[in-house]
């Protein structure tokens, strides 16, 4: 390729582009701007042209948006004999090819990825690095021509939408505008350099960039030339004019190089541009020559003010990181070694809490008192309510047999009456025992998720169908027991000795009020004496069983199981997806801890080049 781009920068200037933008890949630009040059312009300005001219390669083109995408280009040139070779990269991608004609399919492909397919926008960054012996060493960085109207598709609010993306780049103060203005047009209502006015008014960052000068009007030359000269719209850069491949030539198949040499014999022969030609404000050669030689001194000249703006971000940022909870660590390995250690802390908890380490056997030992308290009141009516069945059925069924004579029956219709009436007191126990550890495991559980809304999820699903698995369990057992009580049943040995103790602290005068007629005082208490002696027996096996089958499935089994289930986590689990953290102080902290990363990284990255 003659005469495009013969200059390159030596390899003691070479680096500072470089460091640039790894500056860039590193993220460093949402911290603090960085050296650059945007490239603005109207649509049809014929910015897209002049890229094509300084890159050597057909991009995006045509009416309307082309460009959909910020696009960063890098072009960087390489030593004769190497083969031309193109990077792009955008969200994640990356794509290596060598064939120069895939270059405009494959930034329409990343256009469509990002903004969709159709002539929606997206300010996410495309990055097209270009390596041929046949380019200058430069990055730039093509923004969307600036619309006014929609066109089938858009939005109405497009020109809004373009605006604010191209106002991002341009107002940073380390960005130099490169303001594309066709020569055909009044410069002074076009759009680009409005914008560009608005963010730099004093001009001291905006170069202007004259396109299409075959096409301007004949005796309008002299306007043209003022313009260039700095003598309509002042500009601390100045200004540039270039003529690039028209749309004429592209469909003619005139190849870059030979629109490279027009161009130059268009300016050197011109009848008024001739003077420009000798200045070297003519043509894409010189253009490339004086964009090289702008970015390498603005990156000079900046580099010191990046680098003071780095170590005060970098030392705010980890103040700020100070008034923040320790997060997870953000490699793999650290961040599983803290969930394992998070899972350890939670079952450790509940261990305590199941060996009675803690508060929570307080609360139990409160709700089983009570359940003995309802065990005891229900014997206060039990001696005359068993007088008054043996008196019922002795009208309903005593034949001739002496009174007091009752047969074996009454005594198991009875208890077995009385029992049954225990067993909702118990059911209800049982419920509010649920929900007493089901409180105290969440508690547990609280300090240690509470950050990490899905580990907490997944925490709180356990417990519950732990615990409701549970519930079901001991709630089977516990209308067995009372089934078991249905039989009447317990050792004679036990039975005579509760009888006699009984007997022992009871006088027969504590029952005169229960008299059944015929039947002597020793009669009726040996009536209530069996009773109460069984009926004892039984509030004594049910104030132990009851409790001991709560605990058992509820409390010791649950945080068995819970513990095993808890630690099955560590092993298959989506990582980022448990410890991802809802909440704003740990969305904030992240967002810190990459800032410091990446700062850190630009910190060390600046010392090596500036030593």
């Amino acid at each position: 390729m003659e005469g495009l781009v013969h200059t390159h920068l030596n390899d003691q200037i070479r680096p500072y582009l470089d460091l640039i933008d790894s500056l860039r890949l590193m993220g460093i630009d949402q911290d603090l701007p960085l050296p650059a040059i945007a490239v603005i312009g109207d649509q049809s300005s014929g910015k897209s042209s002049l890229l094509e001219a300084l890159s050597g390669v057909a991009l995006p083109r045509g009416s309307g948006i082309v460009t959909r995408c910020p696009l960063m280009l890098k072009l960087r040139k390489l030593k004769g004999g190497v083969q031309w070779r193109a990077i792009i990269s955008f969200s994640g991608t990356r794509k290596e090819f060598t064939d120069k004609s895939q270059v405009e399919e494959q930034v329409k492909t990343a256009q469509n990825e990002l903004a969709g397919d159709g002539v929606g926008i997206c300010d996410e960054l495309i990055s097209l690095e270009i390596l041929s012996p046949d380019v200058c060493d430069l990055t730039l960085i093509d923004l969307p021509g600036i619309a006014r109207v929609p066109v089938k598709g858009q939005p109405e609010d497009i020109g809004d939408q373009i605006q604010v993306l191209i106002r991002r780049f341009i107002e940073k103060s380390a960005t130099i505008n490169l303001v594309v203005v066709p020569c055909n047009v009044d410069i002074a209502t076009t759009e680009a350099l409005k914008m560009a006015q608005e963010v730099d008014p004093d001009g001291k960052r905006t170069l202007g960039i004259l396109t299409k000068p075959d096409l301007i009007d004949h005796g309008t030359e002299q306007n043209i030339l003022d313009i260039v000269n700095n003598q309509v719209i002042p500009l601390s850069k100045g200004y540039m004019i270039v003529k690039c491949r028209g749309q004429q030539q592209i469909q003619d198949g005139i190849p870059l190089e030979e629109a490279t040499r027009m161009e130059r014999d268009f300016f050197s022969q011109h009848e008024y541009f001739s003077g420009l030609f000798t200045e070297g404000k003519t043509t894409t050669q010189s253009l490339a020559t004086k964009l090289t030689q702008e970015l390498v001194r603005h990156i000079k000249d900046s580099l010191p003010t990046v680098s003071d703006k780095v170590r005060d971000e970098l030392f705010a940022s980890k103040k700020q990181m100070t008034q923040y909870t320790e997060g997870p660590p953000t490699d793999a390995p650290g961040r599983k070694r803290y969930l394992v250690d998070a899972i350890f802390r939670f079952t450790s908890q509940i261990n305590n809490l199941a060996a009675g380490e803690d508060n929570l056997h307080v609360a139990l030992r409160s709700h089983f008192e009570k359940w003995l308290d309802d065990l005891e009141r229900s014997q206060q009516p039990f001696s005359k309510e068993i007088l008054d069945v043996v008196k019922q059925y002795d009208k309903k069924h005593r034949g001739r047999e002496l009174p007091g004579f009752s047969d074996y029956k009454v005594f198991e219709m009875v208890v077995q009456k009385l029992v049954k009436k225990l067993q909702d007191n118990a059911l209800y126990i049982l419920g509010v025992i649920r929900e007493t550890v089901h409180k105290h495991f969440v508690n547990a559980a609280d300090p240690i998720f509470s950050n990490y809304p899905n580990l907490r999820c997944v925490t709180m699903n356990m417990i519950d169908k732990i615990q409701s698995r549970q519930e079901v369990k001991v709630e089977e057992r516990i209308k067995e027991q009372f089934e078991m009580e249905a039989l009447v049943y317990t050792q004679d040995k036990t039975f005579l000795k509760t009888l006699k103790g009984l007997s022992e602290d009871n006088s027969p005068e504590e029952f005169h009020e229960c008299e059944i007629p015929g039947t002597s005082k020793d009669d009726r208490f040996k009536y209530t004496g069996m009773f109460k002696a069984y009926y004892e027996i039984v509030i004594q096996r049910l104030a132990d069983q009851v409790p001991m089958l709560i605990q058992l499935f509820l409390l010791k089994q649950s945080a068995q199981l819970l513990c095993t289930e808890m630690l099955s986590l560590i092993d298959g689990v989506d990582l980022d997806k448990v410890l991802s953290e809802g909440s704003d102080a740990g969305r904030r902290r992240n967002e810190l801890q990459s800032r410091i990363e990446r700062l850190s990284l630009a910190q060390e990255k600046l010392s090596q080049e500036l030593s």
